[in-house]
């Protein structure tokens, strides 16, 4: 596949500090796109994050990226770290030479535009996707604040700026204080066709499930008071599998023992989505920020019974044939509600709903579409600066 007979390949370096969670699976869809339409694609990232499934995805990759997978040790907050992994980026760019060095997330927003700032007559073009980053760091605070000073130096730098979600821009306008004055389009995530295949939930042995990071911004907490609340009013006792891992997790374990709900909750580590979709009848996500996230539409592709908080970009999944059934955040008696309705429907009802869903996340969000937009916005790019 490529882009076409009079397109010349590109070099494409994707910079971005972790590689875990949705950033991640963009990324890894991003580069196995690019390298199958015969563009010569390298990763930058941490060295220190991502556990062993990031080792193992990165080094299978690795054999298919002509610029190859090179990892330095990164910092999530602004250390002494940042200085080295600034030089190593600086010094992998000027050898590899790219023609598109694309950002991800506000650290590798910030090592792939900082030399661009310094260099206004480049011979490469920056392309940056926020992923949420920084712009759903603490809205108000000070340390926000800052995040967003640095985004206002750094548009400059910015070639192009590829939103994974409406959501995500108007955060970039409503914080930065102006729309990008540079090039910015919207480029929604996507999903495989293979994705679409309905989960077959005959071994399920869970009645929900939750999976994603354990930390605040994903609102664990809530569903563990919520399924609290449904066992001391409601004397309902629904099982649900966690699975994930993250700077709470024993904090959540105790929550749940303090809760006196333990029994009910079984903590597993992160394992493929659709191994877990599988093993449980509905999908809880009960975030308190979000972008556009993978979970959902993964499981809404898999026709997976979905739960779901008002959050980020995530209505623009549901759509407006869905999006009445998500809930506010932070708020447990409208989960536990949320959650004994769906006990209270019935089977066939659930799974009709998750099928319409489905259809629409297939009419909206193609892993296809989201690559050519990509690539298509590089091209752009690359011609605005008269280097295609």
């Amino acid at each position: 596949m490529t882009d076409g007979p009079a397109s010349r390949p590109l070099k494409i370096l994707h910079v971005f500090r972790a590689p875990l969670g949705g950033l991640f699976r963009h990324v890894l869809d991003a580069a196995r796109g690019q390298v199958e339409r015969g563009h010569d694609v390298g990763i930058f990232c941490a060295s220190n994050a991502g556990g062993a499934r990031a080792d193992e995805v990165l080094r299978e990759l690795g054999s298919q990226l002509t610029l190859g997978v090179t990892r330095v040790p990164m910092s999530r907050y602004p250390s002494a770290t940042d200085f080295k992994a600034q030089l190593a980026e600086m010094a992998l760019r000027q050898r590899l030479a790219p023609d598109i060095v694309h950002c991800h997330g506000s650290k590798g927003g910030v090592y792939g535009r900082i030399p661009a700032l310094l260099s206004p007559g480049r011979r490469y073009v920056t392309a940056y996707t926020p992923h949420g980053g920084s712009f759903n760091y603490k809205p108000g605070g000070l340390e926000h604040k800052i995040y967003m000073s640095v985004e206002r130096l750094l548009e400059g730098a910015t070639d192009v700026f590829l939103f994974e979600s409406r959501f995500i821009a108007g955060r970039f306008e409503a914080h930065v204080g102006h729309a990008p004055r540079t090039d910015h389009r919207v480029v929604l995530n996507g999903v495989s066709d293979a994705e679409f295949e309905p989960i077959d939930h005959q071994a399920a042995e869970f009645d929900l499930l939750y999976l994603g990071e354990l930390r605040s911004a994903k609102g664990v907490d809530t569903l563990i008071d919520a399924l609290a609340l449904l066992r001391r009013r409601d004397r309902l006792t629904p099982r649900i599998l966690i699975v994930g891992s993250g700077p709470e997790e024993h904090e959540l374990q105790q929550m749940t023992r303090d809760r006196g709900i333990a029994d009910q909750c079984v903590f597993e580590p992160p394992t493929p989505i659709r191994k877990a979709l599988a093993r449980a009848r509905a999908m809880v996500i009960p975030s308190r920020a979000e972008s556009l996230p993978y979970v959902i539409l993964e499981a809404a592709a898999a026709a997976q019974p979905l739960i779901s908080t008002d959050v980020g970009g995530i209505g623009e999944i549901y759509g407006p044939r869905h999006c009445q059934r998500l809930i506010p955040a932070n708020d447990p008696t409208a989960l536990a509600t949320a959650i004994r309705s769906m006990l209270d429907t019935p089977e066939a009802e659930r799974r009709a709903q998750a099928t319409d869903l489905a259809r629409h996340v297939r009419q909206n969000f193609s892993l296809d579409a989201m690559i050519d937009g990509v690539i298509a916005a590089y091209r752009d790019a690359l011609r605005a600066r008269s280097i295609a």
